[in-house]
């Protein structure tokens, strides 16, 4: 028997409760763009980021303490809100020292469900950020579940690709016995090269629903490797960089 830690991955929301959460680091996936954006904001000096599930409690809380609010809802800043979800409007000269409240659809939802189910750590990770995060699990030696945010529970290739780029890192501090974890590996092998061209080639929804909008930039940057190499772990209602 091994005596390595486990690695799951979870392709979508619904799938969660199939593992064993209480036991594990649970790594939240929204590629496009909300843990990309987390990533981004806390790297250029945000105090915090502060993830909820509804516009309503995002611009209560930041009456409350004066934060910056942004959350989107299909694609335009949601109303009653100041600014979207794309990482482009934290740079630093605006972010810096301030709190980010952030909802979004997915990986907000995903993260209350990990948190509900009393996970160890809740720590959220995208390309910008995917060598942190490999760093931190293989020295935590501890249980893994990469939990993908898909979209509306419907499992999308850009989540599912960054998990496969985790495993593909880690995979030797691991016991992997989890077949979505080696069809994301098998499909992160097939497209590391050009991750953008393989969204493209491979009709991705979300592709599609970016480049709809005009946002080649956000998503190019968005599968860009460690442009934001810190990590936002989860902390009392916060997400934080965690400090070494």
């Amino acid at each position: 028997m091994s005596n390595k830690p486990t690695l799951h991955t979870s392709l979508s929301p619904t799938l969660l409760h199939l593992y064993d959460v209480s036991n594990s680091i649970v790594v939240i996936i929204d590629v496009l763009r909300a843990t990309s954006t987390i990533a981004t904001a806390l790297y250029n000096g945000a105090k915090s980021v502060i993830p909820v599930d509804s516009v309503s409690r995002c611009m209560e809380i930041g009456r409350q303490i004066e934060a910056v609010t942004a959350g989107e809802r299909d694609g335009k800043i949601a109303e009653g809100l100041e600014y979207g979800n794309s990482p482009f409007e934290y740079p630093r000269e605006f972010i810096e020292g301030k709190t980010l409240v952030l909802t979004t659809t997915n990986g907000t939802r995903l993260l209350h469900m990990a948190l509900d189910k009393g996970a160890k750590e809740i720590i959220t990770g995208s390309f910008p950020n995917l060598s942190a995060v490999c760093d931190h699990l293989v020295e935590m030696k501890r249980n893994v579940i990469l939990g993908c945010a898909a979209w509306k529970d419907r499992v999308n290739i850009e989540d599912t690709l960054f998990a496969g780029g985790i495993i593909n890192r880690i995979r030797d501090h691991f016991s992997i016995n989890c077949d979505s974890s080696q069809m994301a590996e098998v499909m992160y092998e097939k497209g590391k090269k050009d991750l953008f061209g393989f969204l493209k080639k491979n009709d991705a929804s979300h592709y599609h629903r970016l480049m709809g909008f005009g946002l080649e930039k956000d998503l190019r940057y968005c599968l860009s490797e460690d442009e934001a190499n810190i990590l936002p772990v989860y902390n009392d209602g916060k997400l934080v960089i965690k400090q070494p």
